[in-house]
């Protein structure tokens, strides 16, 4: 079952428009979390803010955000303050502008919401506009108020619906050049290509979400079934062997490497 949307609103194209709902397309509910705990009494532990000098619990009503601009010296701001600065929502995306698709990097990608027509009446104007994106290989590009904060974000045409993503803030992004322009460009050995060509096609397999599962997450959830049942705890997994360090010919790993890959199928 679909989880209910968290945002309502409207679609704009120039004077088109349409109601539309939004949802998360990700989710971490299934997560496991974890409360700290007391281990003499079993009891929860809770937290409390208490003043770094005097060490004396703070009350709630006189907490206040603090913007440090040097050491030990800070910006005070109350919460009214910095309401005042937040933004209203105005519950619609109104397309400003398209880019081709392929020009926007992945790493401007934030977070992926879907976005539907909210009722019949309003699935030609949707359906069309999305299409229409599709049909050129666009995106619009829009800005919102999400989470408190205005955020440009990006309608990408996918299947029956449009992905909204909220694009990342400009001093959020790292060039790659401080990065990668030091290595070297140069083209690499043919035959060394030709063999990791062939290492890849012997890996090759097609997608699929179990490539993305949490290890972890199951294990833990066998250490809690375990616990529930009394049983001991569950064996600690073994940490994959280091590589070692030792310099081999590029070219007799990737022939051991692909008669090894043989032979295991």
């Amino acid at each position: 079952m679909a989880p209910r949307p968290f945002w309502k609103g409207y679609l704009k194209l120039s004077l088109v428009n349409c109601p539309v709902t939004m949802a998360p397309a990700t989710s971490e509910a299934e997560k496991v979390r974890f409360h700290t705990m007391n281990s003499k009494t079993g009891n929860r532990v809770v937290s409390r803010y208490v003043d770094s000098v005097s060490g004396k619990p703070v009350r709630d009503e006189d907490e206040v955000k603090g913007y440090a601009r040097g050491e030990d010296d800070y910006v005070i701001l109350e919460d009214d303050e910095i309401d005042q600065v937040a933004l209203e929502s105005t519950r619609t995306i109104d397309i400003d502008m398209f880019v081709p698709a392929d020009t926007i990097g992945w790493i401007w990608y934030d977070t992926p919401h879907y976005l539907s027509p909210a009722d019949r009446v309003g699935e030609e104007a949707f359906s069309v506009i999305r299409a229409a994106m599709a049909d050129t290989g666009t995106v619009g590009i829009a800005r919102l108020v999400l989470y408190r904060r205005e955020r440009a974000v990006m309608l990408e045409p996918r299947g029956n619906g449009i992905v909204v993503w909220t694009l990342r803030y400009g001093d959020e992004v790292r060039g790659a050049a401080e990065y990668f322009g030091k290595v070297e460009d140069k083209k690499p050995d043919p035959k060394l290509m030709t063999l990791v060509k062939h290492l890849i096609d012997e890996r090759k397999k097609p997608w699929s979400p179990d490539m993305a599962s949490d290890p972890v997450q199951a294990r833990l959830l066998d250490l809690i079934a375990a616990k529930k049942r009394g049983r001991k705890r569950v064996p600690k997994a073994k940490a994959e062997p280091a590589a070692k360090d030792n310099v081999v010919s590029i070219m007799d790993a990737l022939k051991r490497s692909l008669a090894a890959e043989k032979k295991g199928k």
